[in-house]
């Protein structure tokens, strides 16, 4: 059975979602020091006509082969890697992480009294083989005012977050209704993480 994972995120939420299942876990990130860059967000930029779920899943495994070419870089200890994105869609439409306050603002309004959809693919490395889930769930918004849009940009939660929200903070006081995977909105699905890792001997 494998001793730990790489998690290859910078998120915070994940890395807490992660010690809930109790693996043991090292982050793999890129651009530390001494390291080669890596453009990140060359990643992460949408294909014209690319659906939310064809996008989501390139973008997980673009950044899992950034890792494991990173991992090998580096001459680190072998063990699988862990990689994971979120993206949130209104139809068609994806919605990323804002630009800044005025995008993650305009972002809100037009979320704000529809349901939309939160994508989180989850894929893991092990050794050749990479196996992978998707965990596709459903928030309502209610209504929200200018005002109220504006507060919310103005605490900087928005900032980072796919859709300009974090289900988690302070947008919880506008979601209507919720469809799916709590975890997997946050930023990595419990349930589908854990059938991962199983398959890949770790006892969860």
């Amino acid at each position: 059975m494998p001793d730990f994972i790489y998690l290859a995120s910078q998120s915070p939420r994940r890395r807490q979602l992660l010690e809930q299942l109790g693996v043991r876990h090292e982050l793999l990130l890129p651009n530390v020091e001494g390291d080669e860059p890596e453009d990140a967000e060359a990643i992460e930029v949408v294909l014209p006509g690319e659906s939310p779920t064809a996008y989501v899943e390139r973008v997980t495994g673009l950044k899992l082969d950034s890792a494991v070419a990173r991992r090998t870089r580096r001459g680190l200890p072998d063990a699988p890697i862990l990689c994971s994105d979120t993206t949130v869609a209104l139809g068609r439409t994806i919605y990323g992480k804002p630009d800044d306050a005025e995008h993650a603002a305009c972002m809100l309004a037009e979320l704000a009294g529809h349901e939309h959809r939160v994508l989180t693919a989850v894929a893991l490395q092990v050794g050749p083989k990479r196996i992978s889930a998707l965990s596709v769930s459903r928030v309502t918004f209610a209504a929200m005012t200018t005002a109220q849009i504006n507060a919310y940009v103005a605490t900087g939660e928005p900032l980072g977050k796919a859709g300009a929200y974090g289900i988690q903070g302070r947008a919880a006081a506008y979601v209507e209704h919720l469809a799916g995977s709590y975890s997997g909105i946050m930023g990595l699905p419990m349930y589908e993480t854990a059938q991962l890792l199983r398959a890949a001997g770790f006892a969860i």
